[in-house]
């Protein structure tokens, strides 16, 4: 299968509308999928690319307080 092919795909997949987009409307939903997709893209491959996003890597250890017992 052709990366271009792929690529469409995948904008028909999301080309779909959610009832509420749908109610809102959308005038050309393929070119709307094709953008919302764009954007994800770049957002895997560099994940700062997005506008004012702090991505943190840290483990459910580093960020829960452990319970202590009662003493």
């Amino acid at each position: 299968m052709s990366d271009a092919k792929s690529d469409q795909e995948r904008i028909e997949s999301r080309a779909h509308l959610l009832p509420e987009e749908a109610a809102a409307g959308s005038e050309d939903p393929e070119a709307q999928a094709d953008a919302i997709l764009t954007e994800s893209d770049i957002r895997e491959e560099n994940p700062a690319a997005a506008p004012d996003t702090v991505l943190e890597r840290r483990t459910s250890e580093q960020t829960v307080t452990p319970i202590e017992p009662p003493d």
